[in-house]
């Protein structure tokens, strides 16, 4: 009957054995939890409108580094108005993968061209983690 109404049937000794196999399988099943990395800060020092482009921001990255790849909180009045994906990342007048602490760079943001001086540039990373059920 097993067979045809396609069940599995599996043995076990001792009952954590089974605990510890359907741990597993339901852990299988979560999807993974995706968690923000901070990874700098920059001080938005002025910002410069290129007609070609918007808006860019002159920055100095107050701790950590700045990637490229990273996602920004734009910060305003100690208010976050909202994300966005770095469009470009400048160091003097060459594309840059990263910039680091202290250093001064240009940054100009994708789909937000409101960039204020003094305007505060929170970038981070999204790490996925496995779930599990503990």
């Amino acid at each position: 009957m097993a067979e045809r109404e396609g069940v599995e049937i599996r043995r076990y000794e001792i009952i954590y054995e089974v605990i510890d196999q359907i741990k597993r399988t339901l852990e299988g099943l979560l999807l993974p939890e995706k968690v923000q990395v901070p990874t700098g800060r920059a001080l938005v020092l002025q910002t410069f409108s290129v007609s070609k482009f918007g808006t860019i921001a002159g920055c100095r990255v107050l701790n950590g580094t700045i990637d490229r790849s990273n996602r920004v909180h734009v910060i305003r009045d100690q208010t976050v108005l909202n994300d966005y994906p770095i469009a470009s990342l400048k160091r003097v007048k060459d594309d840059a993968k990263e910039v680091r602490e202290g250093m001064e760079c240009g940054i100009r943001l994708d789909g937000f061209n409101d960039i204020k001086e003094g305007d505060l540039l929170e970038a981070y990373r999204i790490d996925t983690v496995k779930r599990t059920l503990e």
